[in-house]
């Protein structure tokens, strides 16, 4: 799986997308609000894990997770 922070423009806040081996996308979600599309694809219980991580990537960066 992997993990792309998307700058927002403007009134377009920051994003998060979650890709799979195959780079379909699995989550797309605002940096603030990852609760229910981390739910949605089985993840809630690696929230805070996830949310470290994104918030310490730079902006469009790829970044492979393991979990």
């Amino acid at each position: 799986m992997y993990i792309i922070k998307v700058k927002g423009v403007a009134k377009i806040p920051d994003y998060v997308q979650l890709r799979d081996e195959n780079f379909t996308l699995l989550a797309y979600f605002r940096v603030d609000r990852p609760e229910k599309s981390l739910d949605k694809v089985g993840l809630a219980h690696k929230t805070d894990y996830i949310m470290q991580l994104v918030n310490t990537l730079p902006f469009g960066q790829i970044l492979k997770l393991d979990i």
